[in-house]
């Protein structure tokens, strides 16, 4: 198990202190996916979401290897005391030698039903090598899943690839990876958006897949246009306070590594141009977004974000507050000083944040707990 750390910032200088949690404002931290252990030799691409119960669903790939195709199955383990302690790893779906991939998962508030979209690759074939079209060995599919018991059973893999996918053309597909969103305010209440990029390979675009019946049907929405240098790839999206939503998305390409930021004011039908943040920096990678309560007051609502905040690489892991919609990010905080990659942000159910995180050079996938205080220097 990863031990706990504290971390303080004293003149300057970074200190962290293993071992017992030595000062309890500080973030803990937990092993939850180790390479090598409980039947997988690695572990990577974390999803996270907090259920209307308050247990904790830690998804990720299980692979036989670091690679992106490494005959990848979906896995989950479950915590129910706030990420303190989580269960054995649990197969979600394994489908023998074939890729299962992009984990992207989203609570509905009104029955607590959790959704997992994730897509497939036929052994021998990945973003490179898929084909356009909706049937056929090459092509990229996409399942879901649900669960209406916190994640202990789930439903038979259905796929959905006609729903979400362009017919022609489009080659590959990924959800997020990450979480999807259920609307709250305005005319769309109760829409559930997916985040999703779409090939052909080194052409990416972004776009919505929209249910607005719980989940059982879907249909994409417009692809956001490219207003900057590269193509926007791995998505997330969060809910501003006027109803509108923001997309957050991977810079692949062009040079400028900013993330690639765009609105859309019809529910996801259709996005503006995709402009660069300055602020949110990278190294490309994916990164999250997250809106998080403001203790019963939407007004206080908060956006957090979480990614490498370098432009060299994959390391040094921040949380940045928004406490304007996302239009300045003036508060960060450095969570994780090492290797930090691909991460996922989610509200716990005291208030506090949790963050499932790779951690140095994919060695484990590690659970994190702060709180908005911590972020802003007041703990």
């Amino acid at each position: 198990m990863f031990p706990f750390r504290c971390y303080r910032i004293a003149a300057g200088i970074l200190i962290a202190l293993a071992g017992t949690l030595a000062c309890s404002a500080a973030p803990a931290f937990v092993d939850v996916f180790v390479n090598g252990q409980e039947g997988y030799p690695a572990y990577r691409i974390p999803a996270l979401v907090t259920t209307t119960r308050g247990t904790l669903l830690a998804f990720a790939e299980g692979r036989a290897t670091l690679r992106d195709h490494a005959e990848n199955d979906i896995v989950l383990k479950r915590s129910t005391d706030s990420g303190k302690t989580w269960s054995a790893v649990q197969v979600v779906h394994e489908d023998g030698t074939n890729c299962l991939s992009n984990p992207t998962a989203v609570v509905l508030r009104e029955n607590g039903r959790v959704l997992l979209m994730y897509q497939r690759y036929a052994k021998g074939f990945d973003e490179h090598k898929a084909e356009p079209g909706l049937d056929g060995p090459r092509v990229c599919r996409t399942l879901i899943q649900h669960s209406d018991d916190d994640g202990i059973t789930w439903s038979k893999p259905v796929e959905i690839t006609a729903q979400v996918k362009r017919p022609t053309e489009v080659t590959s597909t990924a959800t997020g990876p990450g979480i999807g969103i259920q609307l709250a305010r305005g005319k769309h209440a109760g829409r559930i958006l997916m985040p999703f990029n779409q090939g052909p390979f080194g052409k990416w675009k972004v776009y919505a897949a929209i249910s607005d019946d719980g989940g059982k049907s879907w249909r994409y929405g417009e692809t956001a246009a490219e207003g900057a240098a590269g193509h926007a790839n791995e998505v997330q999206f969060a809910e501003l306070a006027d109803g509108s939503v923001m997309l957050n998305a991977r810079n692949q390409g062009g040079g400028l590594k900013q993330r690639k930021i765009a609105i859309s004011r019809d529910g996801g039908e259709t996005w503006s141009t995709t402009q660069h943040d300055a602020t949110l920096i990278e190294p490309t990678c994916q990164a999250s977004i997250l809106r998080h309560p403001g203790g019963g007051d939407p007004a206080k609502d908060i956006l957090l974000f979480s990614n490498p905040g370098t432009q060299t690489g994959r390391t040094n892991g921040v949380i940045r507050l928004s406490r304007d919609d996302g239009k300045t990010w003036p508060t960060s905080r450095v969570l994780f000083p090492g290797g930090f990659a691909y991460s996922c942000l989610t509200s716990l159910p005291d208030g506090a944040i949790g963050c499932l995180l790779e951690r140095d050079g994919y060695k484990a996938i590690a659970f994190a707990r702060f709180t908005t205080n911590w972020v802003e220097g007041k703990e």
